[in-house]
C-alpha cells in the first residue's frame, strides 16, 4: 500500500486535471512527487505524477489531451509499465507551495484554499449495506480550517491533546516526496 504525498494532497489539484480523467481505474494514478530519484535532470518548482495505466491508448488520449489543455506539463517519460507526467507548478502560489513543505497548512493564503473544494461527493454505505452518494467535507478544507472532526482523530490515535497552533496534519518530509521507482515497483 502506498500512502499519498503531501503532493498528491496540496500540489496536484493546483494542476486543475479532470478528477475523473486522473483518478480513472484505466489511468491508475498512484502519487505526486517533488523529484524521481532515478533522474539526473530534475526540473525546478515541479511535481512528478506517477501512473500505471492499464489501457496504453486511452492513456495516451489523456496525455495527449494534457498537452493541449495547459502550458503547464512539460515532459513525461515511462519506466516500463510506469508513465511519469511532470507539470511544472503554478508560479503564482509559489509561496503556498512552500508554506506547504513548511507545514504550515492553516497559514496559506485565501486564495490557495480556494482552489480546493469545501466539498466532495463521496459514495457512503448505510446500516443495511446499500450504497448512495453523500457529500462531506474535503480533506484539504478540513485541514487548512482545523476542523474539529480532524483535530479529535489525531488527539485520538496519538493520544495528545492539540495546541491551537498545532496543524492538524503531519509535517512534510521530503524523502516522501521523492519518487523512487524501484521501492514503488515493490509495492505494485
Amino acid at each position: 500500500m502506498i500512502n499519498k504525498t503531501v503532493s498528491s494532497i496540496f500540489f496536484v489539484p493546483t494542476l486543475k486535471i479532470n478528477r475523473d480523467k486522473l483518478t480513472a481505474l484505466d489511468n491508475n494514478f498512484i502519487n505526486g512527487y517533488i523529484k524521481d530519484l532515478q533522474r539526473e535532470e530534475q526540473y525546478k518548482d515541479s511535481i512528478y505524477l506517477l501512473f500505471k495505466p492499464k489501457n496504453l491508448d486511452k492513456f495516451k488520449d489523456f496525455v495527449d489531451s494534457e498537452y493541449t489543455r495547459t502550458e503547464f506539463i512539460i515532459d513525461d517519460y515511462n519506466y516500463g509499465d510506469f508513465v511519469v507526467l511532470v507539470y511544472n507548478l503554478n508560479p503564482l502560489y509559489m509561496d503556498d507551495f512552500r508554506t506547504i513543505m513548511k507545514g504550515q497548512y492553516s497559514k496559506t493564503s485565501k486564495s490557495f484554499q480556494k482552489l480546493f473544494p469545501e466539498e466532495i461527493s463521496i459514495v457512503k454505505v448505510d446500516q443495511y449495506g446499500q450504497s448512495y452518494f453523500g457529500r462531506e467535507q474535503s480533506l484539504q478544507f478540513r485541514i487548512f480550517n482545523k476542523t474539529e472532526d480532524l483535530r479529535k482523530y489525531w488527539e485520538d490515535r496519538i493520544n495528545v491533546r492539540f495546541q491551537d497552533e498545532m496543524e492538524v496534519w503531519s509535517s512534510w518530509k521530503e524523502e516522501d516526496e521523492i519518487m523512487n521507482i524501484e521501492e514503488i515497483k515493490k509495492l505494485i
